[in-house]
């Protein structure tokens, strides 16, 4: 089950609801609840948090609270970059 089908169970939600309310489909919820190969898209989210009546924010910060940030990026700024004067542009 994913997030998002924990999510739904844990409010008690009726799937077939979701799916009525949103147009999207009833097997689309399903993939979007029971698989974890399936990736829920932003208007997806949006229209189902408004479907069960949450901010659409909460869902995603249920959905998605565990990311983090990679914190061994270079900052670009850090790194010194050639820069030639006198470049000429051809007419």
């Amino acid at each position: 089950m994913t997030k998002l089908g924990i999510y739904l169970a844990q409010k008690s939600v009726n799937k077939s609801e979701v799916a009525r309310k949103t147009s999207i489909s009833r097997a689309r919820i399903n993939e979007l609840t029971l698989s974890g190969r399936s990736h829920l898209r932003a208007e997806e989210l949006y229209l189902i948090a408004l479907a069960i009546g949450v901010p659409p924010a909460d869902l995603l910060e249920y959905i998605c609270g565990n990311l983090t940030l990679n914190t061994q990026l270079t900052i670009a700024a850090e790194d010194p970059v050639p820069f030639k004067k006198d470049v000429k542009r051809k007419k």
